[in-house]
This record gives C-alpha cells, structure tokens and sequence, in this order.
C-alpha cells in the first residue's frame, strides 16, 4: 500500500491537513510550535484507492528533543512513495524550507508543494512567492476552510493503483463543501466538544490493544521501541516528549498486538497548553485498551502519581502488568520492591511484575509472551456448571455474614461477560453482600482458574433483577 508522508516546518498546518484526508480528528492540532512529535499514521482511501498518510512532526532542529523529531520525520520522508511539502502561505518563504525542499526532491519521488493557510482569491497572490522553489506540481489551498484540497486528492490519486475490480469515482466538487470543520482555527477550550478520535469498533478476537501508561519520563517511549524493535516514537530526556499517542502495531505467535504509548501524565496542578489534550486521548486510548502496561521507574522512589495513574486501570476495568523500567539504573533488590509494590498498589494485586530495561533490552521480549497469556485470562470464559462449583464450595468454607440474623444466600452464578470476566450472583439479599465477601469469592476464583492479570467483577443481583444494572455499578 501506497505510503504519502506530510512534510513541513513547525505550525504550518501538517497534523491538520492529515485530520482532513482521514476525516477525523486523529492528531493533535495547536498553535503551538512543535505539537506534533511522533509520526502518526492512518489507512485511507482517495478516490476509493486505499493508501497510508503519515503525519510527521516539525523539523525544527532548535533543541535536543526536535532535532530527535527532525531526524525521524527525514527519515519517514526516505520510506514514503509521495511526498507533501507543506508551507505557511501567510509566511515568505525562508532558505530553510527550500533547502528541505530541494532534498526531498532528490530523492526523485513523486512531491507536491503544498502552499496552506490561503484562505481567499485575494491571498492567492502570496502563493506566487513561493514560485523560486521550482516546484512542478503545486497547491495553493486553506485546509481550514477545505479549499483546494479536492484537487490536491485528485493529483495523489494518479499515483495509487486501482484496486482489482473496483470502479474509481473521482472528487467531486462537493467535496470541498463539507459542513464540518477539520481545521486549525477550531475552538479546542471547550473538552466537553471534543470528539473521539476514533470510533468505536469491535475488536477481533487476534487483536490485543494495550496501552502504555505511566508519568513523565519513566521510559514508555523507550518501551514501545524495544517492543516493536524500531524507532517508532521519538525519546528524550525532556519530560512530556510524547503528546499524541503514538500506536504500532505487531504480529506475534498468530495474534495482532496493538500497543499504543501514551502522553506521560503529570499532577493536574501542572497540565498546561497542548497537554490537557493529551490527556484526553490517554483516556479515550484507556476506553479501547484491553490490557495496561503500567510502566514505574524502578531506579528513584515511587510517588503518589504513580498510585493514580494505576487507579486509571481499575477505573477502566483493564487487564495488567507493571513493568519495573530501568532496573539497569536500580539500587534496591529485587523482593524488597515487590514487597513495596504490593503494598502501594493493593488493588492491582491480580497484576504480575516484571523488571526490565527498555535502553537495554533486558527482558523486554518477555513482556509479549506475558501480554498473550494474560489476554487469554481476560478473555476467558468460565463454565457456568464449574463456576458454581467453586462458589457453592466458597460459601461452605466461609459462609456468607448474616444480615441482622436472616440468612443471606446466593442461589446461582453465571459469568455473562468476557474481558474481563464479569460475574453475576443471583441471591436473596443482593445488597447485604459485602464488599469483603466479594473479593474473597475473587480469591476463590483465581485460586481455582489461571486468572493472572485480569480483573474479576462481581455483581450480586436479585432474581428478577435487570442485568443493565451491572453496566452502572462499572461507572
């Protein structure tokens, strides 16, 4: 499939050219300089040929960090079939963006120059400045305002092959009066109007989304780079590097293993700018996830962040490993750790541990032998017979605490619901069921089945009782 890369200096309108071809709002788009760092792909279809854009970050070499986006958006640029040159038509053109231009011309792909933010007929005579560049295929357009792009698609068109037996419908020129707004002149102030990224969809069975969370410069980036075994989101020592989530995806043992690095989270006293945003895809990436990699820096103390952000796992009911990062940098053994990360983080005691270094590679190819395993517990569905078996067994080795001298007694268990496995008891008093009682018939579970890393969700109900009522106790 045919790959187009969106090229260009800081804050020309880059991220928000690429929410337009994909018509969603994928990328983070701001009026600040150096939003996009990691590159962002996504499958489209122009004129119902499919291909992948890339949305690459600024190159801007002006510190450490964008110079590590610099060098990564270059060498996208080397993978690409057809490149997108996007300048600031409010701006002159600068000897910077020529000289990129002309590199990338050199590599003898097909290149347009995309001449954005020319929002009238009247600004089209700044477009002609940029005539000194010598480019043969040229577009004057306003991504904001969805002019020109129609034609831009049309010429990008010519370079992807038809799909076997399809019949190509070329853009029309309604295409360019879409309703909605896709550009950067959006009022972002207001989260409550910000729309998902993307949509809901149903997961296949082979596919395991798993999100890499943790605060700031813990090494999540470094991570994901180890486990899919390239440079797939740009690291730095300068904390919040990482804004958008940046997803790969793998294949390993006949599953599809999606992993998707987070923005590291800060305490709310400290988000600012672009970051608010970055928080609400780490959330909207959570609601889709089916298992966290909770990510701690094992070589400095363990704060109370970390604690929060672990609540964000069991907020969203995922299955979990933490992963212990820098244990090259560690100066604390091993058991004594595990006996403080036990006691800190109680309620993901289902979770199992590993020690790894994402710098060095230690251990990190254990984590998706661990990832399939505990996917398999998540998804795991228990026989109803067997299941009652092991809770009538429970409630006779600890009967159940009596409300107020009347026997309190579950009649029936049915697991209604995988990943992770949601459980209902049909009882007589639902309510006098304590929630001790409930983690103890957890126990049970685990004890019984191979359980590792998923959480267990318990619902007692009266018989009779609507089961949408489950929905509301996960809230």
């Amino acid at each position: 499939m045919k790959k187009i890369a969106i090229i260009g200096l800081p804050n020309v309108g880059k991220s928000s050219l690429f929410n337009r071809i994909a018509k969603q709002r994928i990328a983070i788009t701001s009026d600040f300089s150096g939003t996009t760092r990691d590159i962002k792909s996504h499958e489209v279809f122009i004129g119902e040929k499919p291909c992948i854009i890339l949305d690459t970050g600024g190159l801007d070499r002006s510190s450490e960090l964008f110079a590590n986006v610099h060098d990564m958006s270059m060498e996208t640029s080397k993978k690409a079939d057809i490149l997108l040159m996007v300048v600031d038509g409010k701006r002159l053109p600068s000897d910077e963006e020529k000289k990129i231009f002309y590199a990338l011309q050199a590599r003898n792909k097909p290149i347009a120059l995309v001449i954005n933010k020319i929002d009238n007929d009247k600004e089209m005579e700044r477009a002609w400045e940029f005539s000194e560049f010598g480019a043969e295929n040229v577009f004057a357009i306003s991504v904001s305002h969805n002019r020109g792009v129609s034609a831009l698609l049309e010429w990008i068109a010519t370079y992807l092959p038809t799909p076997e037996g399809s019949v190509v419908n070329e853009p029309s020129e309604n295409d360019e009066e879409e309703d909605e707004d896709w550009g950067e002149e959006d009022d972002w102030d207001d989260e409550e109007e910000l729309p998902a990224a993307i949509e809901e969809e149903t997961v296949p069975d082979n596919r395991i989304n798993v999100a890499i969370i943790g605060r700031v410069n813990v090494g999540k980036s470094s991570l994901l780079n180890a486990l899919v075994g390239k440079q797939r989101a740009v690291v730095s020592s300068i904390e919040g590097t990482t804004i958008d989530p940046v997803d790969e995806a793998i294949e390993y043992n006949e599953k599809i293993i999606n992993f998707v690095d987070t923005a590291g989270l800060r305490r709310r006293g400290k988000i600012e700018g672009i970051e608010k945003f970055a928080l609400m895809r780490t959330k909207e990436m959570l609601e889709r996830a089916n298992i966290a990699l909770l990510v701690l820096d094992a070589s400095e103390p363990f704060k109370e962040l970390d604690e929060r952000i672990a609540g964000l796992v069991e907020e969203n009911n995922l299955a979990c490993i933490i992963v212990l990062n820098k244990w090259d940098q560690a100066n604390v053994e091993y058991e004594e750790i595990m006996k403080e990360v036990r006691d800190r983080f109680k309620f993901l005691s289902y979770a199992p541990l590993i020690s790894v270094s994402a710098l060095t590679k230690q251990r990190v190819s254990k984590i998706k032998e661990m990832l399939l395993s505990v996917y398999e517990n998540y998804a795991q569905r228990i026989p109803t017979a067997r299941l009652n078996e092991v809770i009538k067994e429970a409630t006779i080795k600890h009967q159940i605490p009596s409300d107020h001298a009347k026997v309190v007694k579950i009649y029936f268990a049915t697991q209604y619901q995988s990943k992770p496995p949601r459980i209902v008891l049909v009882m007589n008093k639902p309510r006098s069921l304590h929630f001790s009682y409930r983690r103890y018939l957890a126990n049970r579970l685990r004890e019984t089945f191979n359980l590792e890393g998923t959480p267990i969700l318990i619902y007692p109900r009266a018989k009779g009782e609507k089961d949408e009522q489950n929905e509301q106790d996960d809230a």
